[in-house]
């Protein structure tokens, strides 16, 4: 094992975050990457690390996850979310869920408890059930901010997909365990304004989130009909398997979808060695990660600072 482990890299989402809002999505992922920081050092699993800092990030109307997630078309809130186990391969995920304060929870319990590795909508709310986990209101869901972005896009020249690309980010965190096992977690409301039903990249394996022992973790960001044409998050972990960095094979990766697409986007990659990458090609990504007892973060190209955890 390396000195570099354990690390968790966490990310807010790919976008434009107007100013008023971006330190809470700084702070936010700050303070969500030291609760995945803190179990990793004291021995917990990457898939526990990742799973407690996504829900961190689901609990914080700052992000489009859990209950800052945006409206559908009809003004009601669908959620997808995925985890993964670099180890087994296991991997389990949920795609148009509602009432439900944390999808990323009820992804792990599909990957812990069923035979399958998806389950949608009403099934897997009623997987939700019986497992036990509460159901809540829509409206505690429902931030004024969403519903005010949600009432904008209503209108017949609004671009919701330009829109997407800021005010509020799909989360998701990666990590490397003292083991040296690595995991994945993302979580999403999804698209702005979606047509119901609308599922993104986030649920889908490879798309969403990969993680393989053999090469590393990755979790993505940004317009989900683009990254799943391109499985963003399998295509970086294959330039890693040819050898790439994880700052090439993140850059790579993205960089083929802008010119493909046009798609812009961002992730967060680890590979099992401890090394690890928050690159995005939108204009900012709130990212975080904490590594040999120091936090790093950022929100602009090229911006990074550092600070003590302890």
């Amino acid at each position: 094992m390396t000195d570099l482990l354990p690390v968790v890299v966490v990310h807010g989402g790919a976008g434009f975050i107007p100013k008023e809002r971006s330190q809470l999505s700084i702070s936010g992922v700050c303070a969500a990457v030291q609760t995945g920081y803190a179990i990793l050092k004291g021995g917990g699993s990457s898939m526990d690390a990742v799973v407690e800092t996504v829900i961190q990030l689901e609990n914080n109307p700052a992000f489009n996850a859990g209950c800052g997630s945006v409206l559908n078309v009809k003004g009601e809130v669908e959620m997808d979310a995925i985890v993964m186990d670099g180890k087994t391969l296991a991997s389990g995920a949920v795609s148009a869920v509602r009432n439900i304060a944390n999808p990323i929870q009820l992804a792990r319990l599909v990957m812990d408890k069923t035979s399958h590795a998806c389950l949608t909508a009403e099934g897997a709310n009623q997987f939700a059930r019986s497992m036990g986990i509460e159901e809540v209101p829509q409206e505690s869901l429902i931030t004024e901010y969403s519903r005010m972005r949600w009432r904008k896009n209503l209108a017949p020249d609004a671009n919701p997909v330009e829109s997407q690309m800021g005010k509020a980010g799909t989360v998701g965190a990666v990590a490397v365990d003292l083991e040296g096992n690595v995991a994945c977690a993302t979580s999403t409301g999804g698209m702005l304004n979606k047509m119901e039903g609308r599922v993104g990249d986030t649920p889908i394996i490879g798309s969403g989130g990969y993680a393989d022992n053999q090469s590393g973790a990755v979790s993505t960001t940004g317009h989900g009909e683009t990254i799943m044409k391109i499985t963003l998050a399998r295509l970086i972990l294959f330039h890693m398997e040819q050898g790439r960095s994880v700052e090439d094979a993140s850059d790579l990766g993205l960089a083929c979808m802008q010119s493909r697409l046009g798609g812009l986007g961002g992730v967060v990659t680890v590979d099992p060695q401890g090394h690890w990458a928050a690159h995005f090609s939108s204009k900012q990504m709130s990212w975080a990660a904490a590594q040999r007892d120091i936090m790093h973060y950022g929100l602009y190209t090229g911006e990074h600072f550092t600070q003590s955890i302890n």
